[in-house]
């Protein structure tokens, strides 16, 4: 259940109050040369406190190496055994968590789901549900982005949607992960940002969350790619992507859309420019049959409201009795903006094993 990947394989471990959360890395190129400084900075996307419509949990989030480097000539080379990396939690308050009689499953959290699966669940906060877990798979997303820089694919995720404040009619192809990042809320609009800016920070005030949506457009994939008829590459991503903590929905290309299309509108007819194949449209969002066609991919995901809120909400406890719950704790009104590093990273992950089964059959 903590693996992922067939080719590029990797397993993550730790809850969120843990002392720790990791990844290891099975069967890594080895002798590369891998830029630690790379993985840290996609860490930085990612973790709490970075403004105002975050956590204030201020973890650092810096990364130790335990196992499958060393430095040789003053580089870090990987030995091609199994990387293990992990990221110390130190700012964590378990006792947020403390019920003062009886156990209150929170609504919207897996802490029921849990209990009933394993008849046990972690004391404190989300265990292994809570995004702090996905660390790890960012982790593993930029040791393997290092690993296929050479082939120019360029993964870029954005903030699309926040609540009924829609980012519309726009084109991402000049789109950089560091243009993306300049704005506090990870849409690359000033007008759409501040207004999801100030919707986030009401809601916040007002102890309450909201959801959203998350762009994200595949570049220079060459075709070819993908595995049919299970592996098929949407597939693939829509599995990796469902599997981020808090996804409700998954969409390529025309997505939801195409049910109110007509063949004759939705079809990509094929053209030739400057001796390649590509598309007048791309309903089909870069992949045919499961496999991409050299066009972008394009794909959005939905993601829900935290479902920690300050707000009181009646519910029971355990026993079935009725029971008013104010959490207590840290958590963010939005999590969508630091949704982004995530989506990008299983993106990666997803694409890079697929290029390597591909690299199996030639």
């Amino acid at each position: 259940m903590s693996f992922f990947g067939r080719y590029y394989k990797f397993c993550t471990f730790g809850e969120s109050h843990s002392s720790s959360v990791g990844v290891i890395i099975e069967n890594p190129l080895p002798k590369f040369e891998l830029d630690l400084d790379k993985i840290q900075k996609n860490l930085n996307r990612r973790k709490p406190g970075q403004s105002s419509i975050s956590t204030p949990r201020d973890e650092k989030d810096k990364l130790t190496v335990l196992s499958g480097m060393e430095i040789q000539d003053g580089k870090n080379l990987t030995l091609g055994s199994p990387i293990c990396i992990k990221v110390d939690n130190l700012d964590f308050k378990k006792e947020d968590y403390v019920f003062d009689e009886v156990y209150i499953p929170r609504p919207g959290h897996s802490d029921y789901t849990y209990l009933k699966k394993y008849r046990i669940h972690a004391s404190s906060g989300g265990g292994r549900s809570s995004a702090r877990e996905t660390i790890s798979r960012c982790i593993a997303a930029s040791v393997c982005e290092q690993f296929m820089e050479n082939l120019n694919i360029q993964i870029v995720a954005w903030v699309s949607k926040i609540g009924h404040v829609e980012l519309e009619n726009f084109l991402p192809e000049k789109l950089t992960r560091e243009s993306v990042d300049k704005f506090i809320t990870r849409c690359p609009d000033e007008k759409k940002n501040a207004e999801m800016q100030e919707l986030i920070l009401q809601l916040k005030e007002q102890g309450d969350s909201i959801g959203g949506k998350v762009s994200c457009i595949i570049k220079n994939c060459p075709p070819g790619i993908g595995e049919p008829v299970f592996d098929k590459l949407e597939a693939k991503l829509a599995h990796a992507m469902m599997s981020i903590p808090a996804c409700r929905g998954f969409e390529i290309g025309s997505g939801f859309d195409s049910c109110q299309k007509k063949g004759s509108e939705h079809n990509d007819l094929w053209v030739k420019k400057n001796d390649k194949f590509i598309t007048e449209t791309n309903f089909a969002g870069g992949i045919n049959g499961g496999i991409t066609n050299g066009m972008d991919i394009e794909f959005n995901v939905a993601f829900k409201p935290p479902s920690t809120i300050c707000k009181p909400q009646k519910t029971c406890n355990i026993n079935g009795d009725e029971v008013l719950l104010e959490c207590k704790g840290r958590h963010d009104p939005c999590i969508v903006n630091r949704a982004v590093p995530i989506v990008e990273s299983m993106s990666a992950v997803v694409l890079y094993d697929l290029i390597l089964a591909q690299k199996m059959r030639m």
